[in-house]
Parts: C-alpha cells; sequence; structure tokens
C-alpha cells in the first residue's frame, strides 16, 4: 500500500448514539453508519468495530480521527467522557492504532467540531469559534487552522463561564461543574430541562427569549476575550432553535460590545455532523 492509500475514518463517539464514516482525501464521505450508544463499555466498543467494518468494505484505512466527550488526553488518546459512566480511563487511540495498524488522533467533540467547520463550513473566517448547545454546551477555537489549547493542553471550558442571567426561575439554575450560575446550566438541553420542564423543542415563546438573552451575554463575553471574526453555533439547542434564537442573542451581544469589533454569527452549516465532518479533518492531521 502506498503512503497515500487508504480511507480516512472519522468516528463520532457521543452519549446517545455513535456515527462513523469514511471519506476520502478530498474529504468526501463515501460510507456511514449511525447506531444508538450502549450504556456498556465493551458493548459500545464492539458496535464501533462492526460500524467500522460497514463503512470500510474490507479498504485499508489510512488514518482515523475520533471526536468524544470530554475530559480526556488528546496527547495520549485516553478518554473518560462524562456523559457515558462506564467509559473510565479508557486507551482508545492505542486501541483503535493496534486493531487498524494506522494513525490515529482523538479530540474533545467540540474541539473536533471546531476544525469541521473550518475545514468544511464553507469559509475560513480567523479566527473561528464554534459553539455546541446540546445536552451540554463547548467549545473550540481555530486560530490560523489550528486549535487553540490552554496551559499544559487543556481545553477551554467556554460554557462555564458567569454571566448576568434572566431566568424566571433562578432556584432551579445549577451546573454539574459545581461553580454556580455558568452559561452552560442555562442554555443547554440539560439545563432547559431543569428550568422549564419540558425539552427545548416545547418552550414557548417567553421562554425561548431568555435563553436566547442568555446565550447573548455569553457570546458577548466570548467576543470581548477572543475576538473572533464568526462564531458558528451547532448542536440540537441552537439547530432547533433557529433564527428565533440567533437573532436575539446577537441583538444582545452587539449591545453589549464597546471595544472589540462584532463578530459574525450564524447557525453550522454541517448540521448535525460537524463533529463527524471535523473527525475526518482530525484523520487528514493524523495522517500527515
Amino acid at each position: 500500500m502506498s503512503a497515500d492509500a487508504g480511507l480516512y475514518l472519522g468516528l463520532d463517539i457521543g452519549g446517545t448514539k455513535l456515527l462513523v464514516a469514511c471519506a476520502d482525501r478530498e474529504g468526501t464521505i463515501l460510507r456511514r453508519a449511525q447506531a444508538p450508544t450502549p450504556l456498556d463499555l465493551e458493548q459500545g466498543l464492539a458496535l464501533l468495530q462492526r460500524l467500522i467494518a460497514e463503512v470500510r468494505a474490507e479498504q485499508p484505512l489510512r488514518a482515523i480521527g475520533v471526536a468524544i466527550g470530554g475530559p480526556l488526553d488528546w496527547q495520549r488518546g485516553i478518554v473518560s467522557p462524562l456523559h457515558q459512566p462506564q467509559w473510565r480511563e479508557v486507551p482508545l487511540r492505542a486501541m483503535l492504532e493496534a486493531a487498524y495498524g494506522c494513525p490515529c488522533a482523538i479530540d474533545v467533540d467540540t474541539n473536533v467540531a471546531a476544525l469541521g467547520e473550518y475545514v468544511f463550513g464553507g469559509e475560513r473566517a480567523n479566527p473561528l469559534l464554534y459553539l455546541t448547545l446540546s445536552t451540554g454546551m463547548g467549545g473550540g477555537l481555530v486560530i490560523d487552522g489550528q486549535l487553540y489549547r490552554g496551559a499544559d493542553g487543556a481545553h477551554p471550558e467556554v460554557g462555564h463561564q458567569a454571566i448576568p442571567f434572566r431566568c424566571a426561575h433562578p432556584e432551579r439554575v445549577s451546573c454539574a461543574c459545581g461553580a454556580g450560575a455558568c452559561l452552560e446550566a442555562l442554555v443547554s438541553g440539560n439545563a432547559i430541562r431543569r428550568i422549564y420542564g419540558k425539552a427545548a423543542e416545547a418552550l414557548n415563546a417567553e421562554e425561548w427569549a431568555e435563553v436566547a438573552y442568555n446565550l447573548g451575554q455569553g457570546l458577548r463575553n466570548l467576543a470581548t476575550i477572543y475576538a473572533p471574526a464568526l462564531i458558528v453555533l451547532g448542536g440540537g439547542v441552537a439547530l432547533g432553535g433557529g433564527a428565533r434564537l440567533l437573532a436575539v442573542a446577537e441583538e444582545v451581544m452587539r449591545a453589549g460590545l464597546r471595544l472589540v469589533p462584532a463578530p459574525q454569527v450564524r447557525l453550522s452549516r454541517l448540521g448535525y455532523e460537524t463533529a463527524l465532518r471535523g473527525a475526518i479533518a482530525l484523520a487528514h492531521q493524523a495522517a500527515g
């Protein structure tokens, strides 16, 4: 097999579903597969192998990219995703490299989604900040085509900033991190269920307005600190909220900016496959 031969495999390992796809050198997805994520670790790993075999179709692999929830050690490829309690200290990169004989790169799903938006989202804005509003909330920042990392490779947790919030039920605001009134505790899917007692898609106009206001306050902080050219919103809550969420959030953000230019804000063009496409981009990076 030549150095350039083989498919690029992308894995998006989520708390509720597994997405697997293989792509060619240009990043075009050739085959994909999806299945619910089992609670059991061994069942999950076995299912991953079956899905990989399905999309690989016995063709050689050039490299593998993996998007998965944090916390994780991206340098060693050891994962402990918060929303998958049986996945603890799993040496996933070593396991995949041993099984398939090719390089593998693993990163936090929000980082991978940011990379996917930069590579496949249709514009190379610099810097590009990607935010996902899903079960939880997180984000990734791409500067000059590279993911930004904190000290010692730490993943910046943009969802765990405190904001001046509005909420009809402030007594219900509680963050899993224990720090109190984090942005994630106000606008994520879990937060919406806790505060309003319903899924995001069932919110009324007044409730959406609260969520959008709080998101706008968070965007204002991020725009001020990072000064990105573009903020992209993805994840089920953001995509489900659509224009009614985006318009108010952007208005609140712009009203609070004084010293930095207001970034463009838009919804992801990759929809629910942002992290999967990012995993393919990560595989291309791993191949060198």
